[in-house]
């Protein structure tokens, strides 16, 4: 039996104290001048009759989903990544995605990145990361394309909406159903590549995209109960976020299918690397919104609340998580080397615990 000892390594420079500091100061000034622009600008005095009109007990229930969206991808996280960790490092590491997922300008990788220096600091192999990075994304994303096929469809038969609306929805099916084989494919065709390249580091990465395509396929066959909650109440929770901010201002709720397609679709703005995806986010969402038929003052209202609770609450509740993550890391106070696959390992406060065998 092995004893856990980790050698120290630096947190990455994006996400050093200064970096985030300066991240926070972007984000802060950014939505003072969004609110100075609200009072201000004579054209919007709609959307400030809007605001003023706020209904507190929606506002309430938007953060407590929100708090619940954050939990599911908790449990994602610990189902994909490691079962035997505790659930205090599994909610400190998923918590610390979040918040770097909120204020970071990384282009939405934050989370992700920050969760591998974790993981890597707290003795699991570059490789293992790398597969159950590669599984996570993918099984994320597929609960996202899966409801864009969904909602595509129930646009287009109108079982969602209440009417028809052939051409919209069609084209977010085709998509996702595009996406969903070309990820299937990405497993033997990058392995494939890999076997015959003659660059070791191209060879490497190739192969880890392929083996994570594979570990994730084999999560779904194994139908974890744990997994489905997790990253189906992870997003579809968030949707229903962007739902009370239409009924936190006294506008409609659009049909579920126009809100589940344009979630998805508007997500692409928030691609853009600024600190919280800033600007690109919601422009994305708004536009996508307007296109399937919402006014486009309710949109904007909903959408900057939606925005609001978003970034708020993971980072309220992510970046305590993440001081406390690392004040366990340099004392050695934690279980994440038992989630490498090996041999037994002795752990601070757990006595001996069996590496688990890669899945």
């Amino acid at each position: 039996m092995a004893t856990v000892g980790i050698e120290a390594e630096p947190i990455p420079q994006e996400f050093s104290s200064s970096r985030v500091k300066r991240s926070l100061i972007v984000l802060v000034l950014v939505i003072v001048a969004v609110a100075a622009l609200l009072v201000l600008v004579p054209g919007l005095a709609s959307l400030r009759e809007r605001f003023e009109g706020a209904k507190p007990a929606w506002l309430v229930l938007a953060a407590v989903l929100q708090v619940l969206s954050c939990a599911s991808y908790v449990v994602a996280f610990r189902t994909v990544f490691c079962q035997q960790m505790s659930w205090r490092t599994s909610t400190e590491i998923g918590l610390s995605e979040l918040a770097a997922n909120s204020v970071l300008s990384v282009g939405g990788a934050g989370g992700l990145a920050l969760g591998a220096w974790i993981l890597r600091r707290g003795g699991v192999s570059p490789g293992h990361i790398g597969r159950r990075t590669v599984a996570f994304f993918l099984l994320t994303s597929l609960v996202n394309v899966s409801c864009l096929v969904v909602g595509g469809l129930g646009l287009a038969t109108g079982l969602l909406s209440g009417a028809s609306a052939l051409l919209l929805g069609l084209v977010p099916t085709l998509a996702g159903l595009l996406a969903i084989g070309l990820a299937l494919a990405a497993g033997p065709v990058t392995g494939a590549i890999a076997k015959r390249s003659r660059w070791p580091r191209l060879a490497t990465t190739l192969r880890t995209l392929s083996e994570g395509v594979a570990e994730a396929l084999n999560l779904l066959r194994h139908r974890q109960p744990l997994l489905a909650i997790g990253t189906g109440g992870y997003m579809l929770l968030d949707v229903a976020v962007l739902a009370t901010g239409f009924a936190a201002f006294g506008s409609e709720v659009p049909a579920f299918g126009v809100l589940l397609v344009a979630y998805i679709v508007g997500q692409l703005g928030g691609l853009i690397p600024v600190p919280g995806g800033i600007g690109g986010a919601e422009g994305g969402l708004i536009a996508a919104l307007v296109i399937y038929g919402v006014d486009a003052t309710d949109a904007a209202v909903a959408v900057i609340a939606y925005r609001g609770v978003l970034l708020a609450v993971p980072a309220v509740l992510g970046f305590p998580a993440l001081a406390l993550l690392r004040s366990r890391l340099r004392a050695e106070n934690h279980d994440i080397a038992s989630c490498a696959p090996g041999e037994e390992v002795e752990v601070l406060g757990r006595g001996p615990v069996r590496k688990p065998q890669p899945a």
